[in-house]
């Protein structure tokens, strides 16, 4: 009885190695783990689209795919991102384009005063720019998708109502924002946005120029009272991944991602321009934070002060190769097309 108790067990153990060596050898060998870097800490919405991003790849590749994720900075930092993901360090990579404006000069011109009016349009805008002009700062990775902020405004301890409030205020700003802080004259001071709430606190600076968003996320609300509304400009986002990483992936997991590029471009903006919404009004509700909006003629001057900015970057941009004239031109009827204009 008991040899023919193992004899049985044996059948089934072999049968079982047996259906092994035929499964594909993806799954013999479990699933294809990634790691996915990010500056931001957890609570901001880059981590929220990387979050999501991470859902919708398990879902769709039904657990094929595990991605692990790690932010705050805890893999790769802001400025080493790029050449981290190049380098292996991590296999997927989300990036601020604005902290390195001369790398990223095609898709940096997204931030340019050129009236993106929310972060939707200007996300789908981005990608539409990248996918046309193919900028060769990409060429060693794959770009998984991109997306922008919502439009930058001015978060302060003093109250800004005109120029003559802005003058000589040390502002945070990063990348081509702190032209427009300039040309404001205001005094622009260069860092990532996680060291801002230290700066601010020490005084360093005086307030930052970025989305709305960061009131609550980054709880600017309890340091800057005063929203001073500009809707200027948007900062640049891209996720890229490891060239080599994804050379190995199986081809239907390269579909799913690639099928995920414009849409987590449009859940980003959607999702982006709600959440500074909503981070305004926490700001006001619980935070007392008053929002200034300047006059019609005010903003007049603020705004012809910003004209020469583009001027400025179509010459210098075209000496570097760079179709630029078109690049704005193209940024420029890309949005008027998601507006509906």
């Amino acid at each position: 009885m008991r040899r023919k108790f193992t004899l049985v067990l044996a059948g089934i153990f072999t049968a079982m190695i047996f259906a092994m060596a035929w499964l594909p050898a993806d799954v013999a060998a479990g699933p294809i783990k990634l790691s996915y870097a990010n500056f931001s800490p957890a609570p901001t919405f880059p981590c929220t689209q990387m979050e999501r991003w991470k859902k919708e790849v398990e879902a769709r590749t039904n657990g094929k795919v595990l991605v692990n994720t790690f932010p705050g900075g805890t893999l790769l930092g802001a400025k080493n991102m790029m050449d981290g993901v190049i380098a292996g360090q991590a296999d997927i990579g989300c990036l601020c384009m604005a902290y390195q404006p001369g790398r990223f000069l095609i898709t940096n011109a997204t931030s340019l005063p050129l009236g993106i009016p929310n972060s939707l349009v200007g996300s789908l805008v981005l990608w539409d720019i990248y996918q046309k002009y193919q900028p060769e700062a990409f060429s060693k990775v794959k770009v998984l998708t991109m997306f922008t902020t919502a439009p930058s405004n001015i978060m302060s301890k003093i109250p800004i109502r005109t120029l003559a409030d802005i003058k000589g205020v040390n502002l945070r700003a990063s990348g081509g924002a702190a032209q427009i802080l300039k040309a404001w004259g205001a005094n622009p001071v260069g860092m990532p946005m996680p060291a801002t709430p230290e700066a601010l606190q020490k005084g360093v600076v005086k307030g930052l120029f970025s989305s709305l968003e960061v009131m609550k996320d980054f709880k600017f609300a309890e340091l800057c009272k005063y929203i001073t509304v500009t809707d200027a400009v948007v900062y640049p986002f891209a996720v890229v991944m490891n060239m080599a990483k994804w050379n190995s992936l199986p081809k239907d997991v390269q579909e799913v991602f690639e099928d995920l590029g414009t849409q987590q471009a449009a859940w980003t903006g959607a999702y982006m321009d709600r959440h500074a919404r909503a981070s305004v009004a926490w700001s006001t509700r619980t935070q007392g934070v008053k929002v200034l909006r300047l006059s019609k003629s005010e903003k007049a001057k603020w705004n012809n002060l910003l004209e020469p900015i583009t001027a400025e970057w179509i010459a210098s941009a075209s000496q570097k190769q760079v179709p630029a004239k078109a690049l704005v031109s193209d940024i420029k009827a890309f949005a008027k097309m998601y507006e509906g204009r």
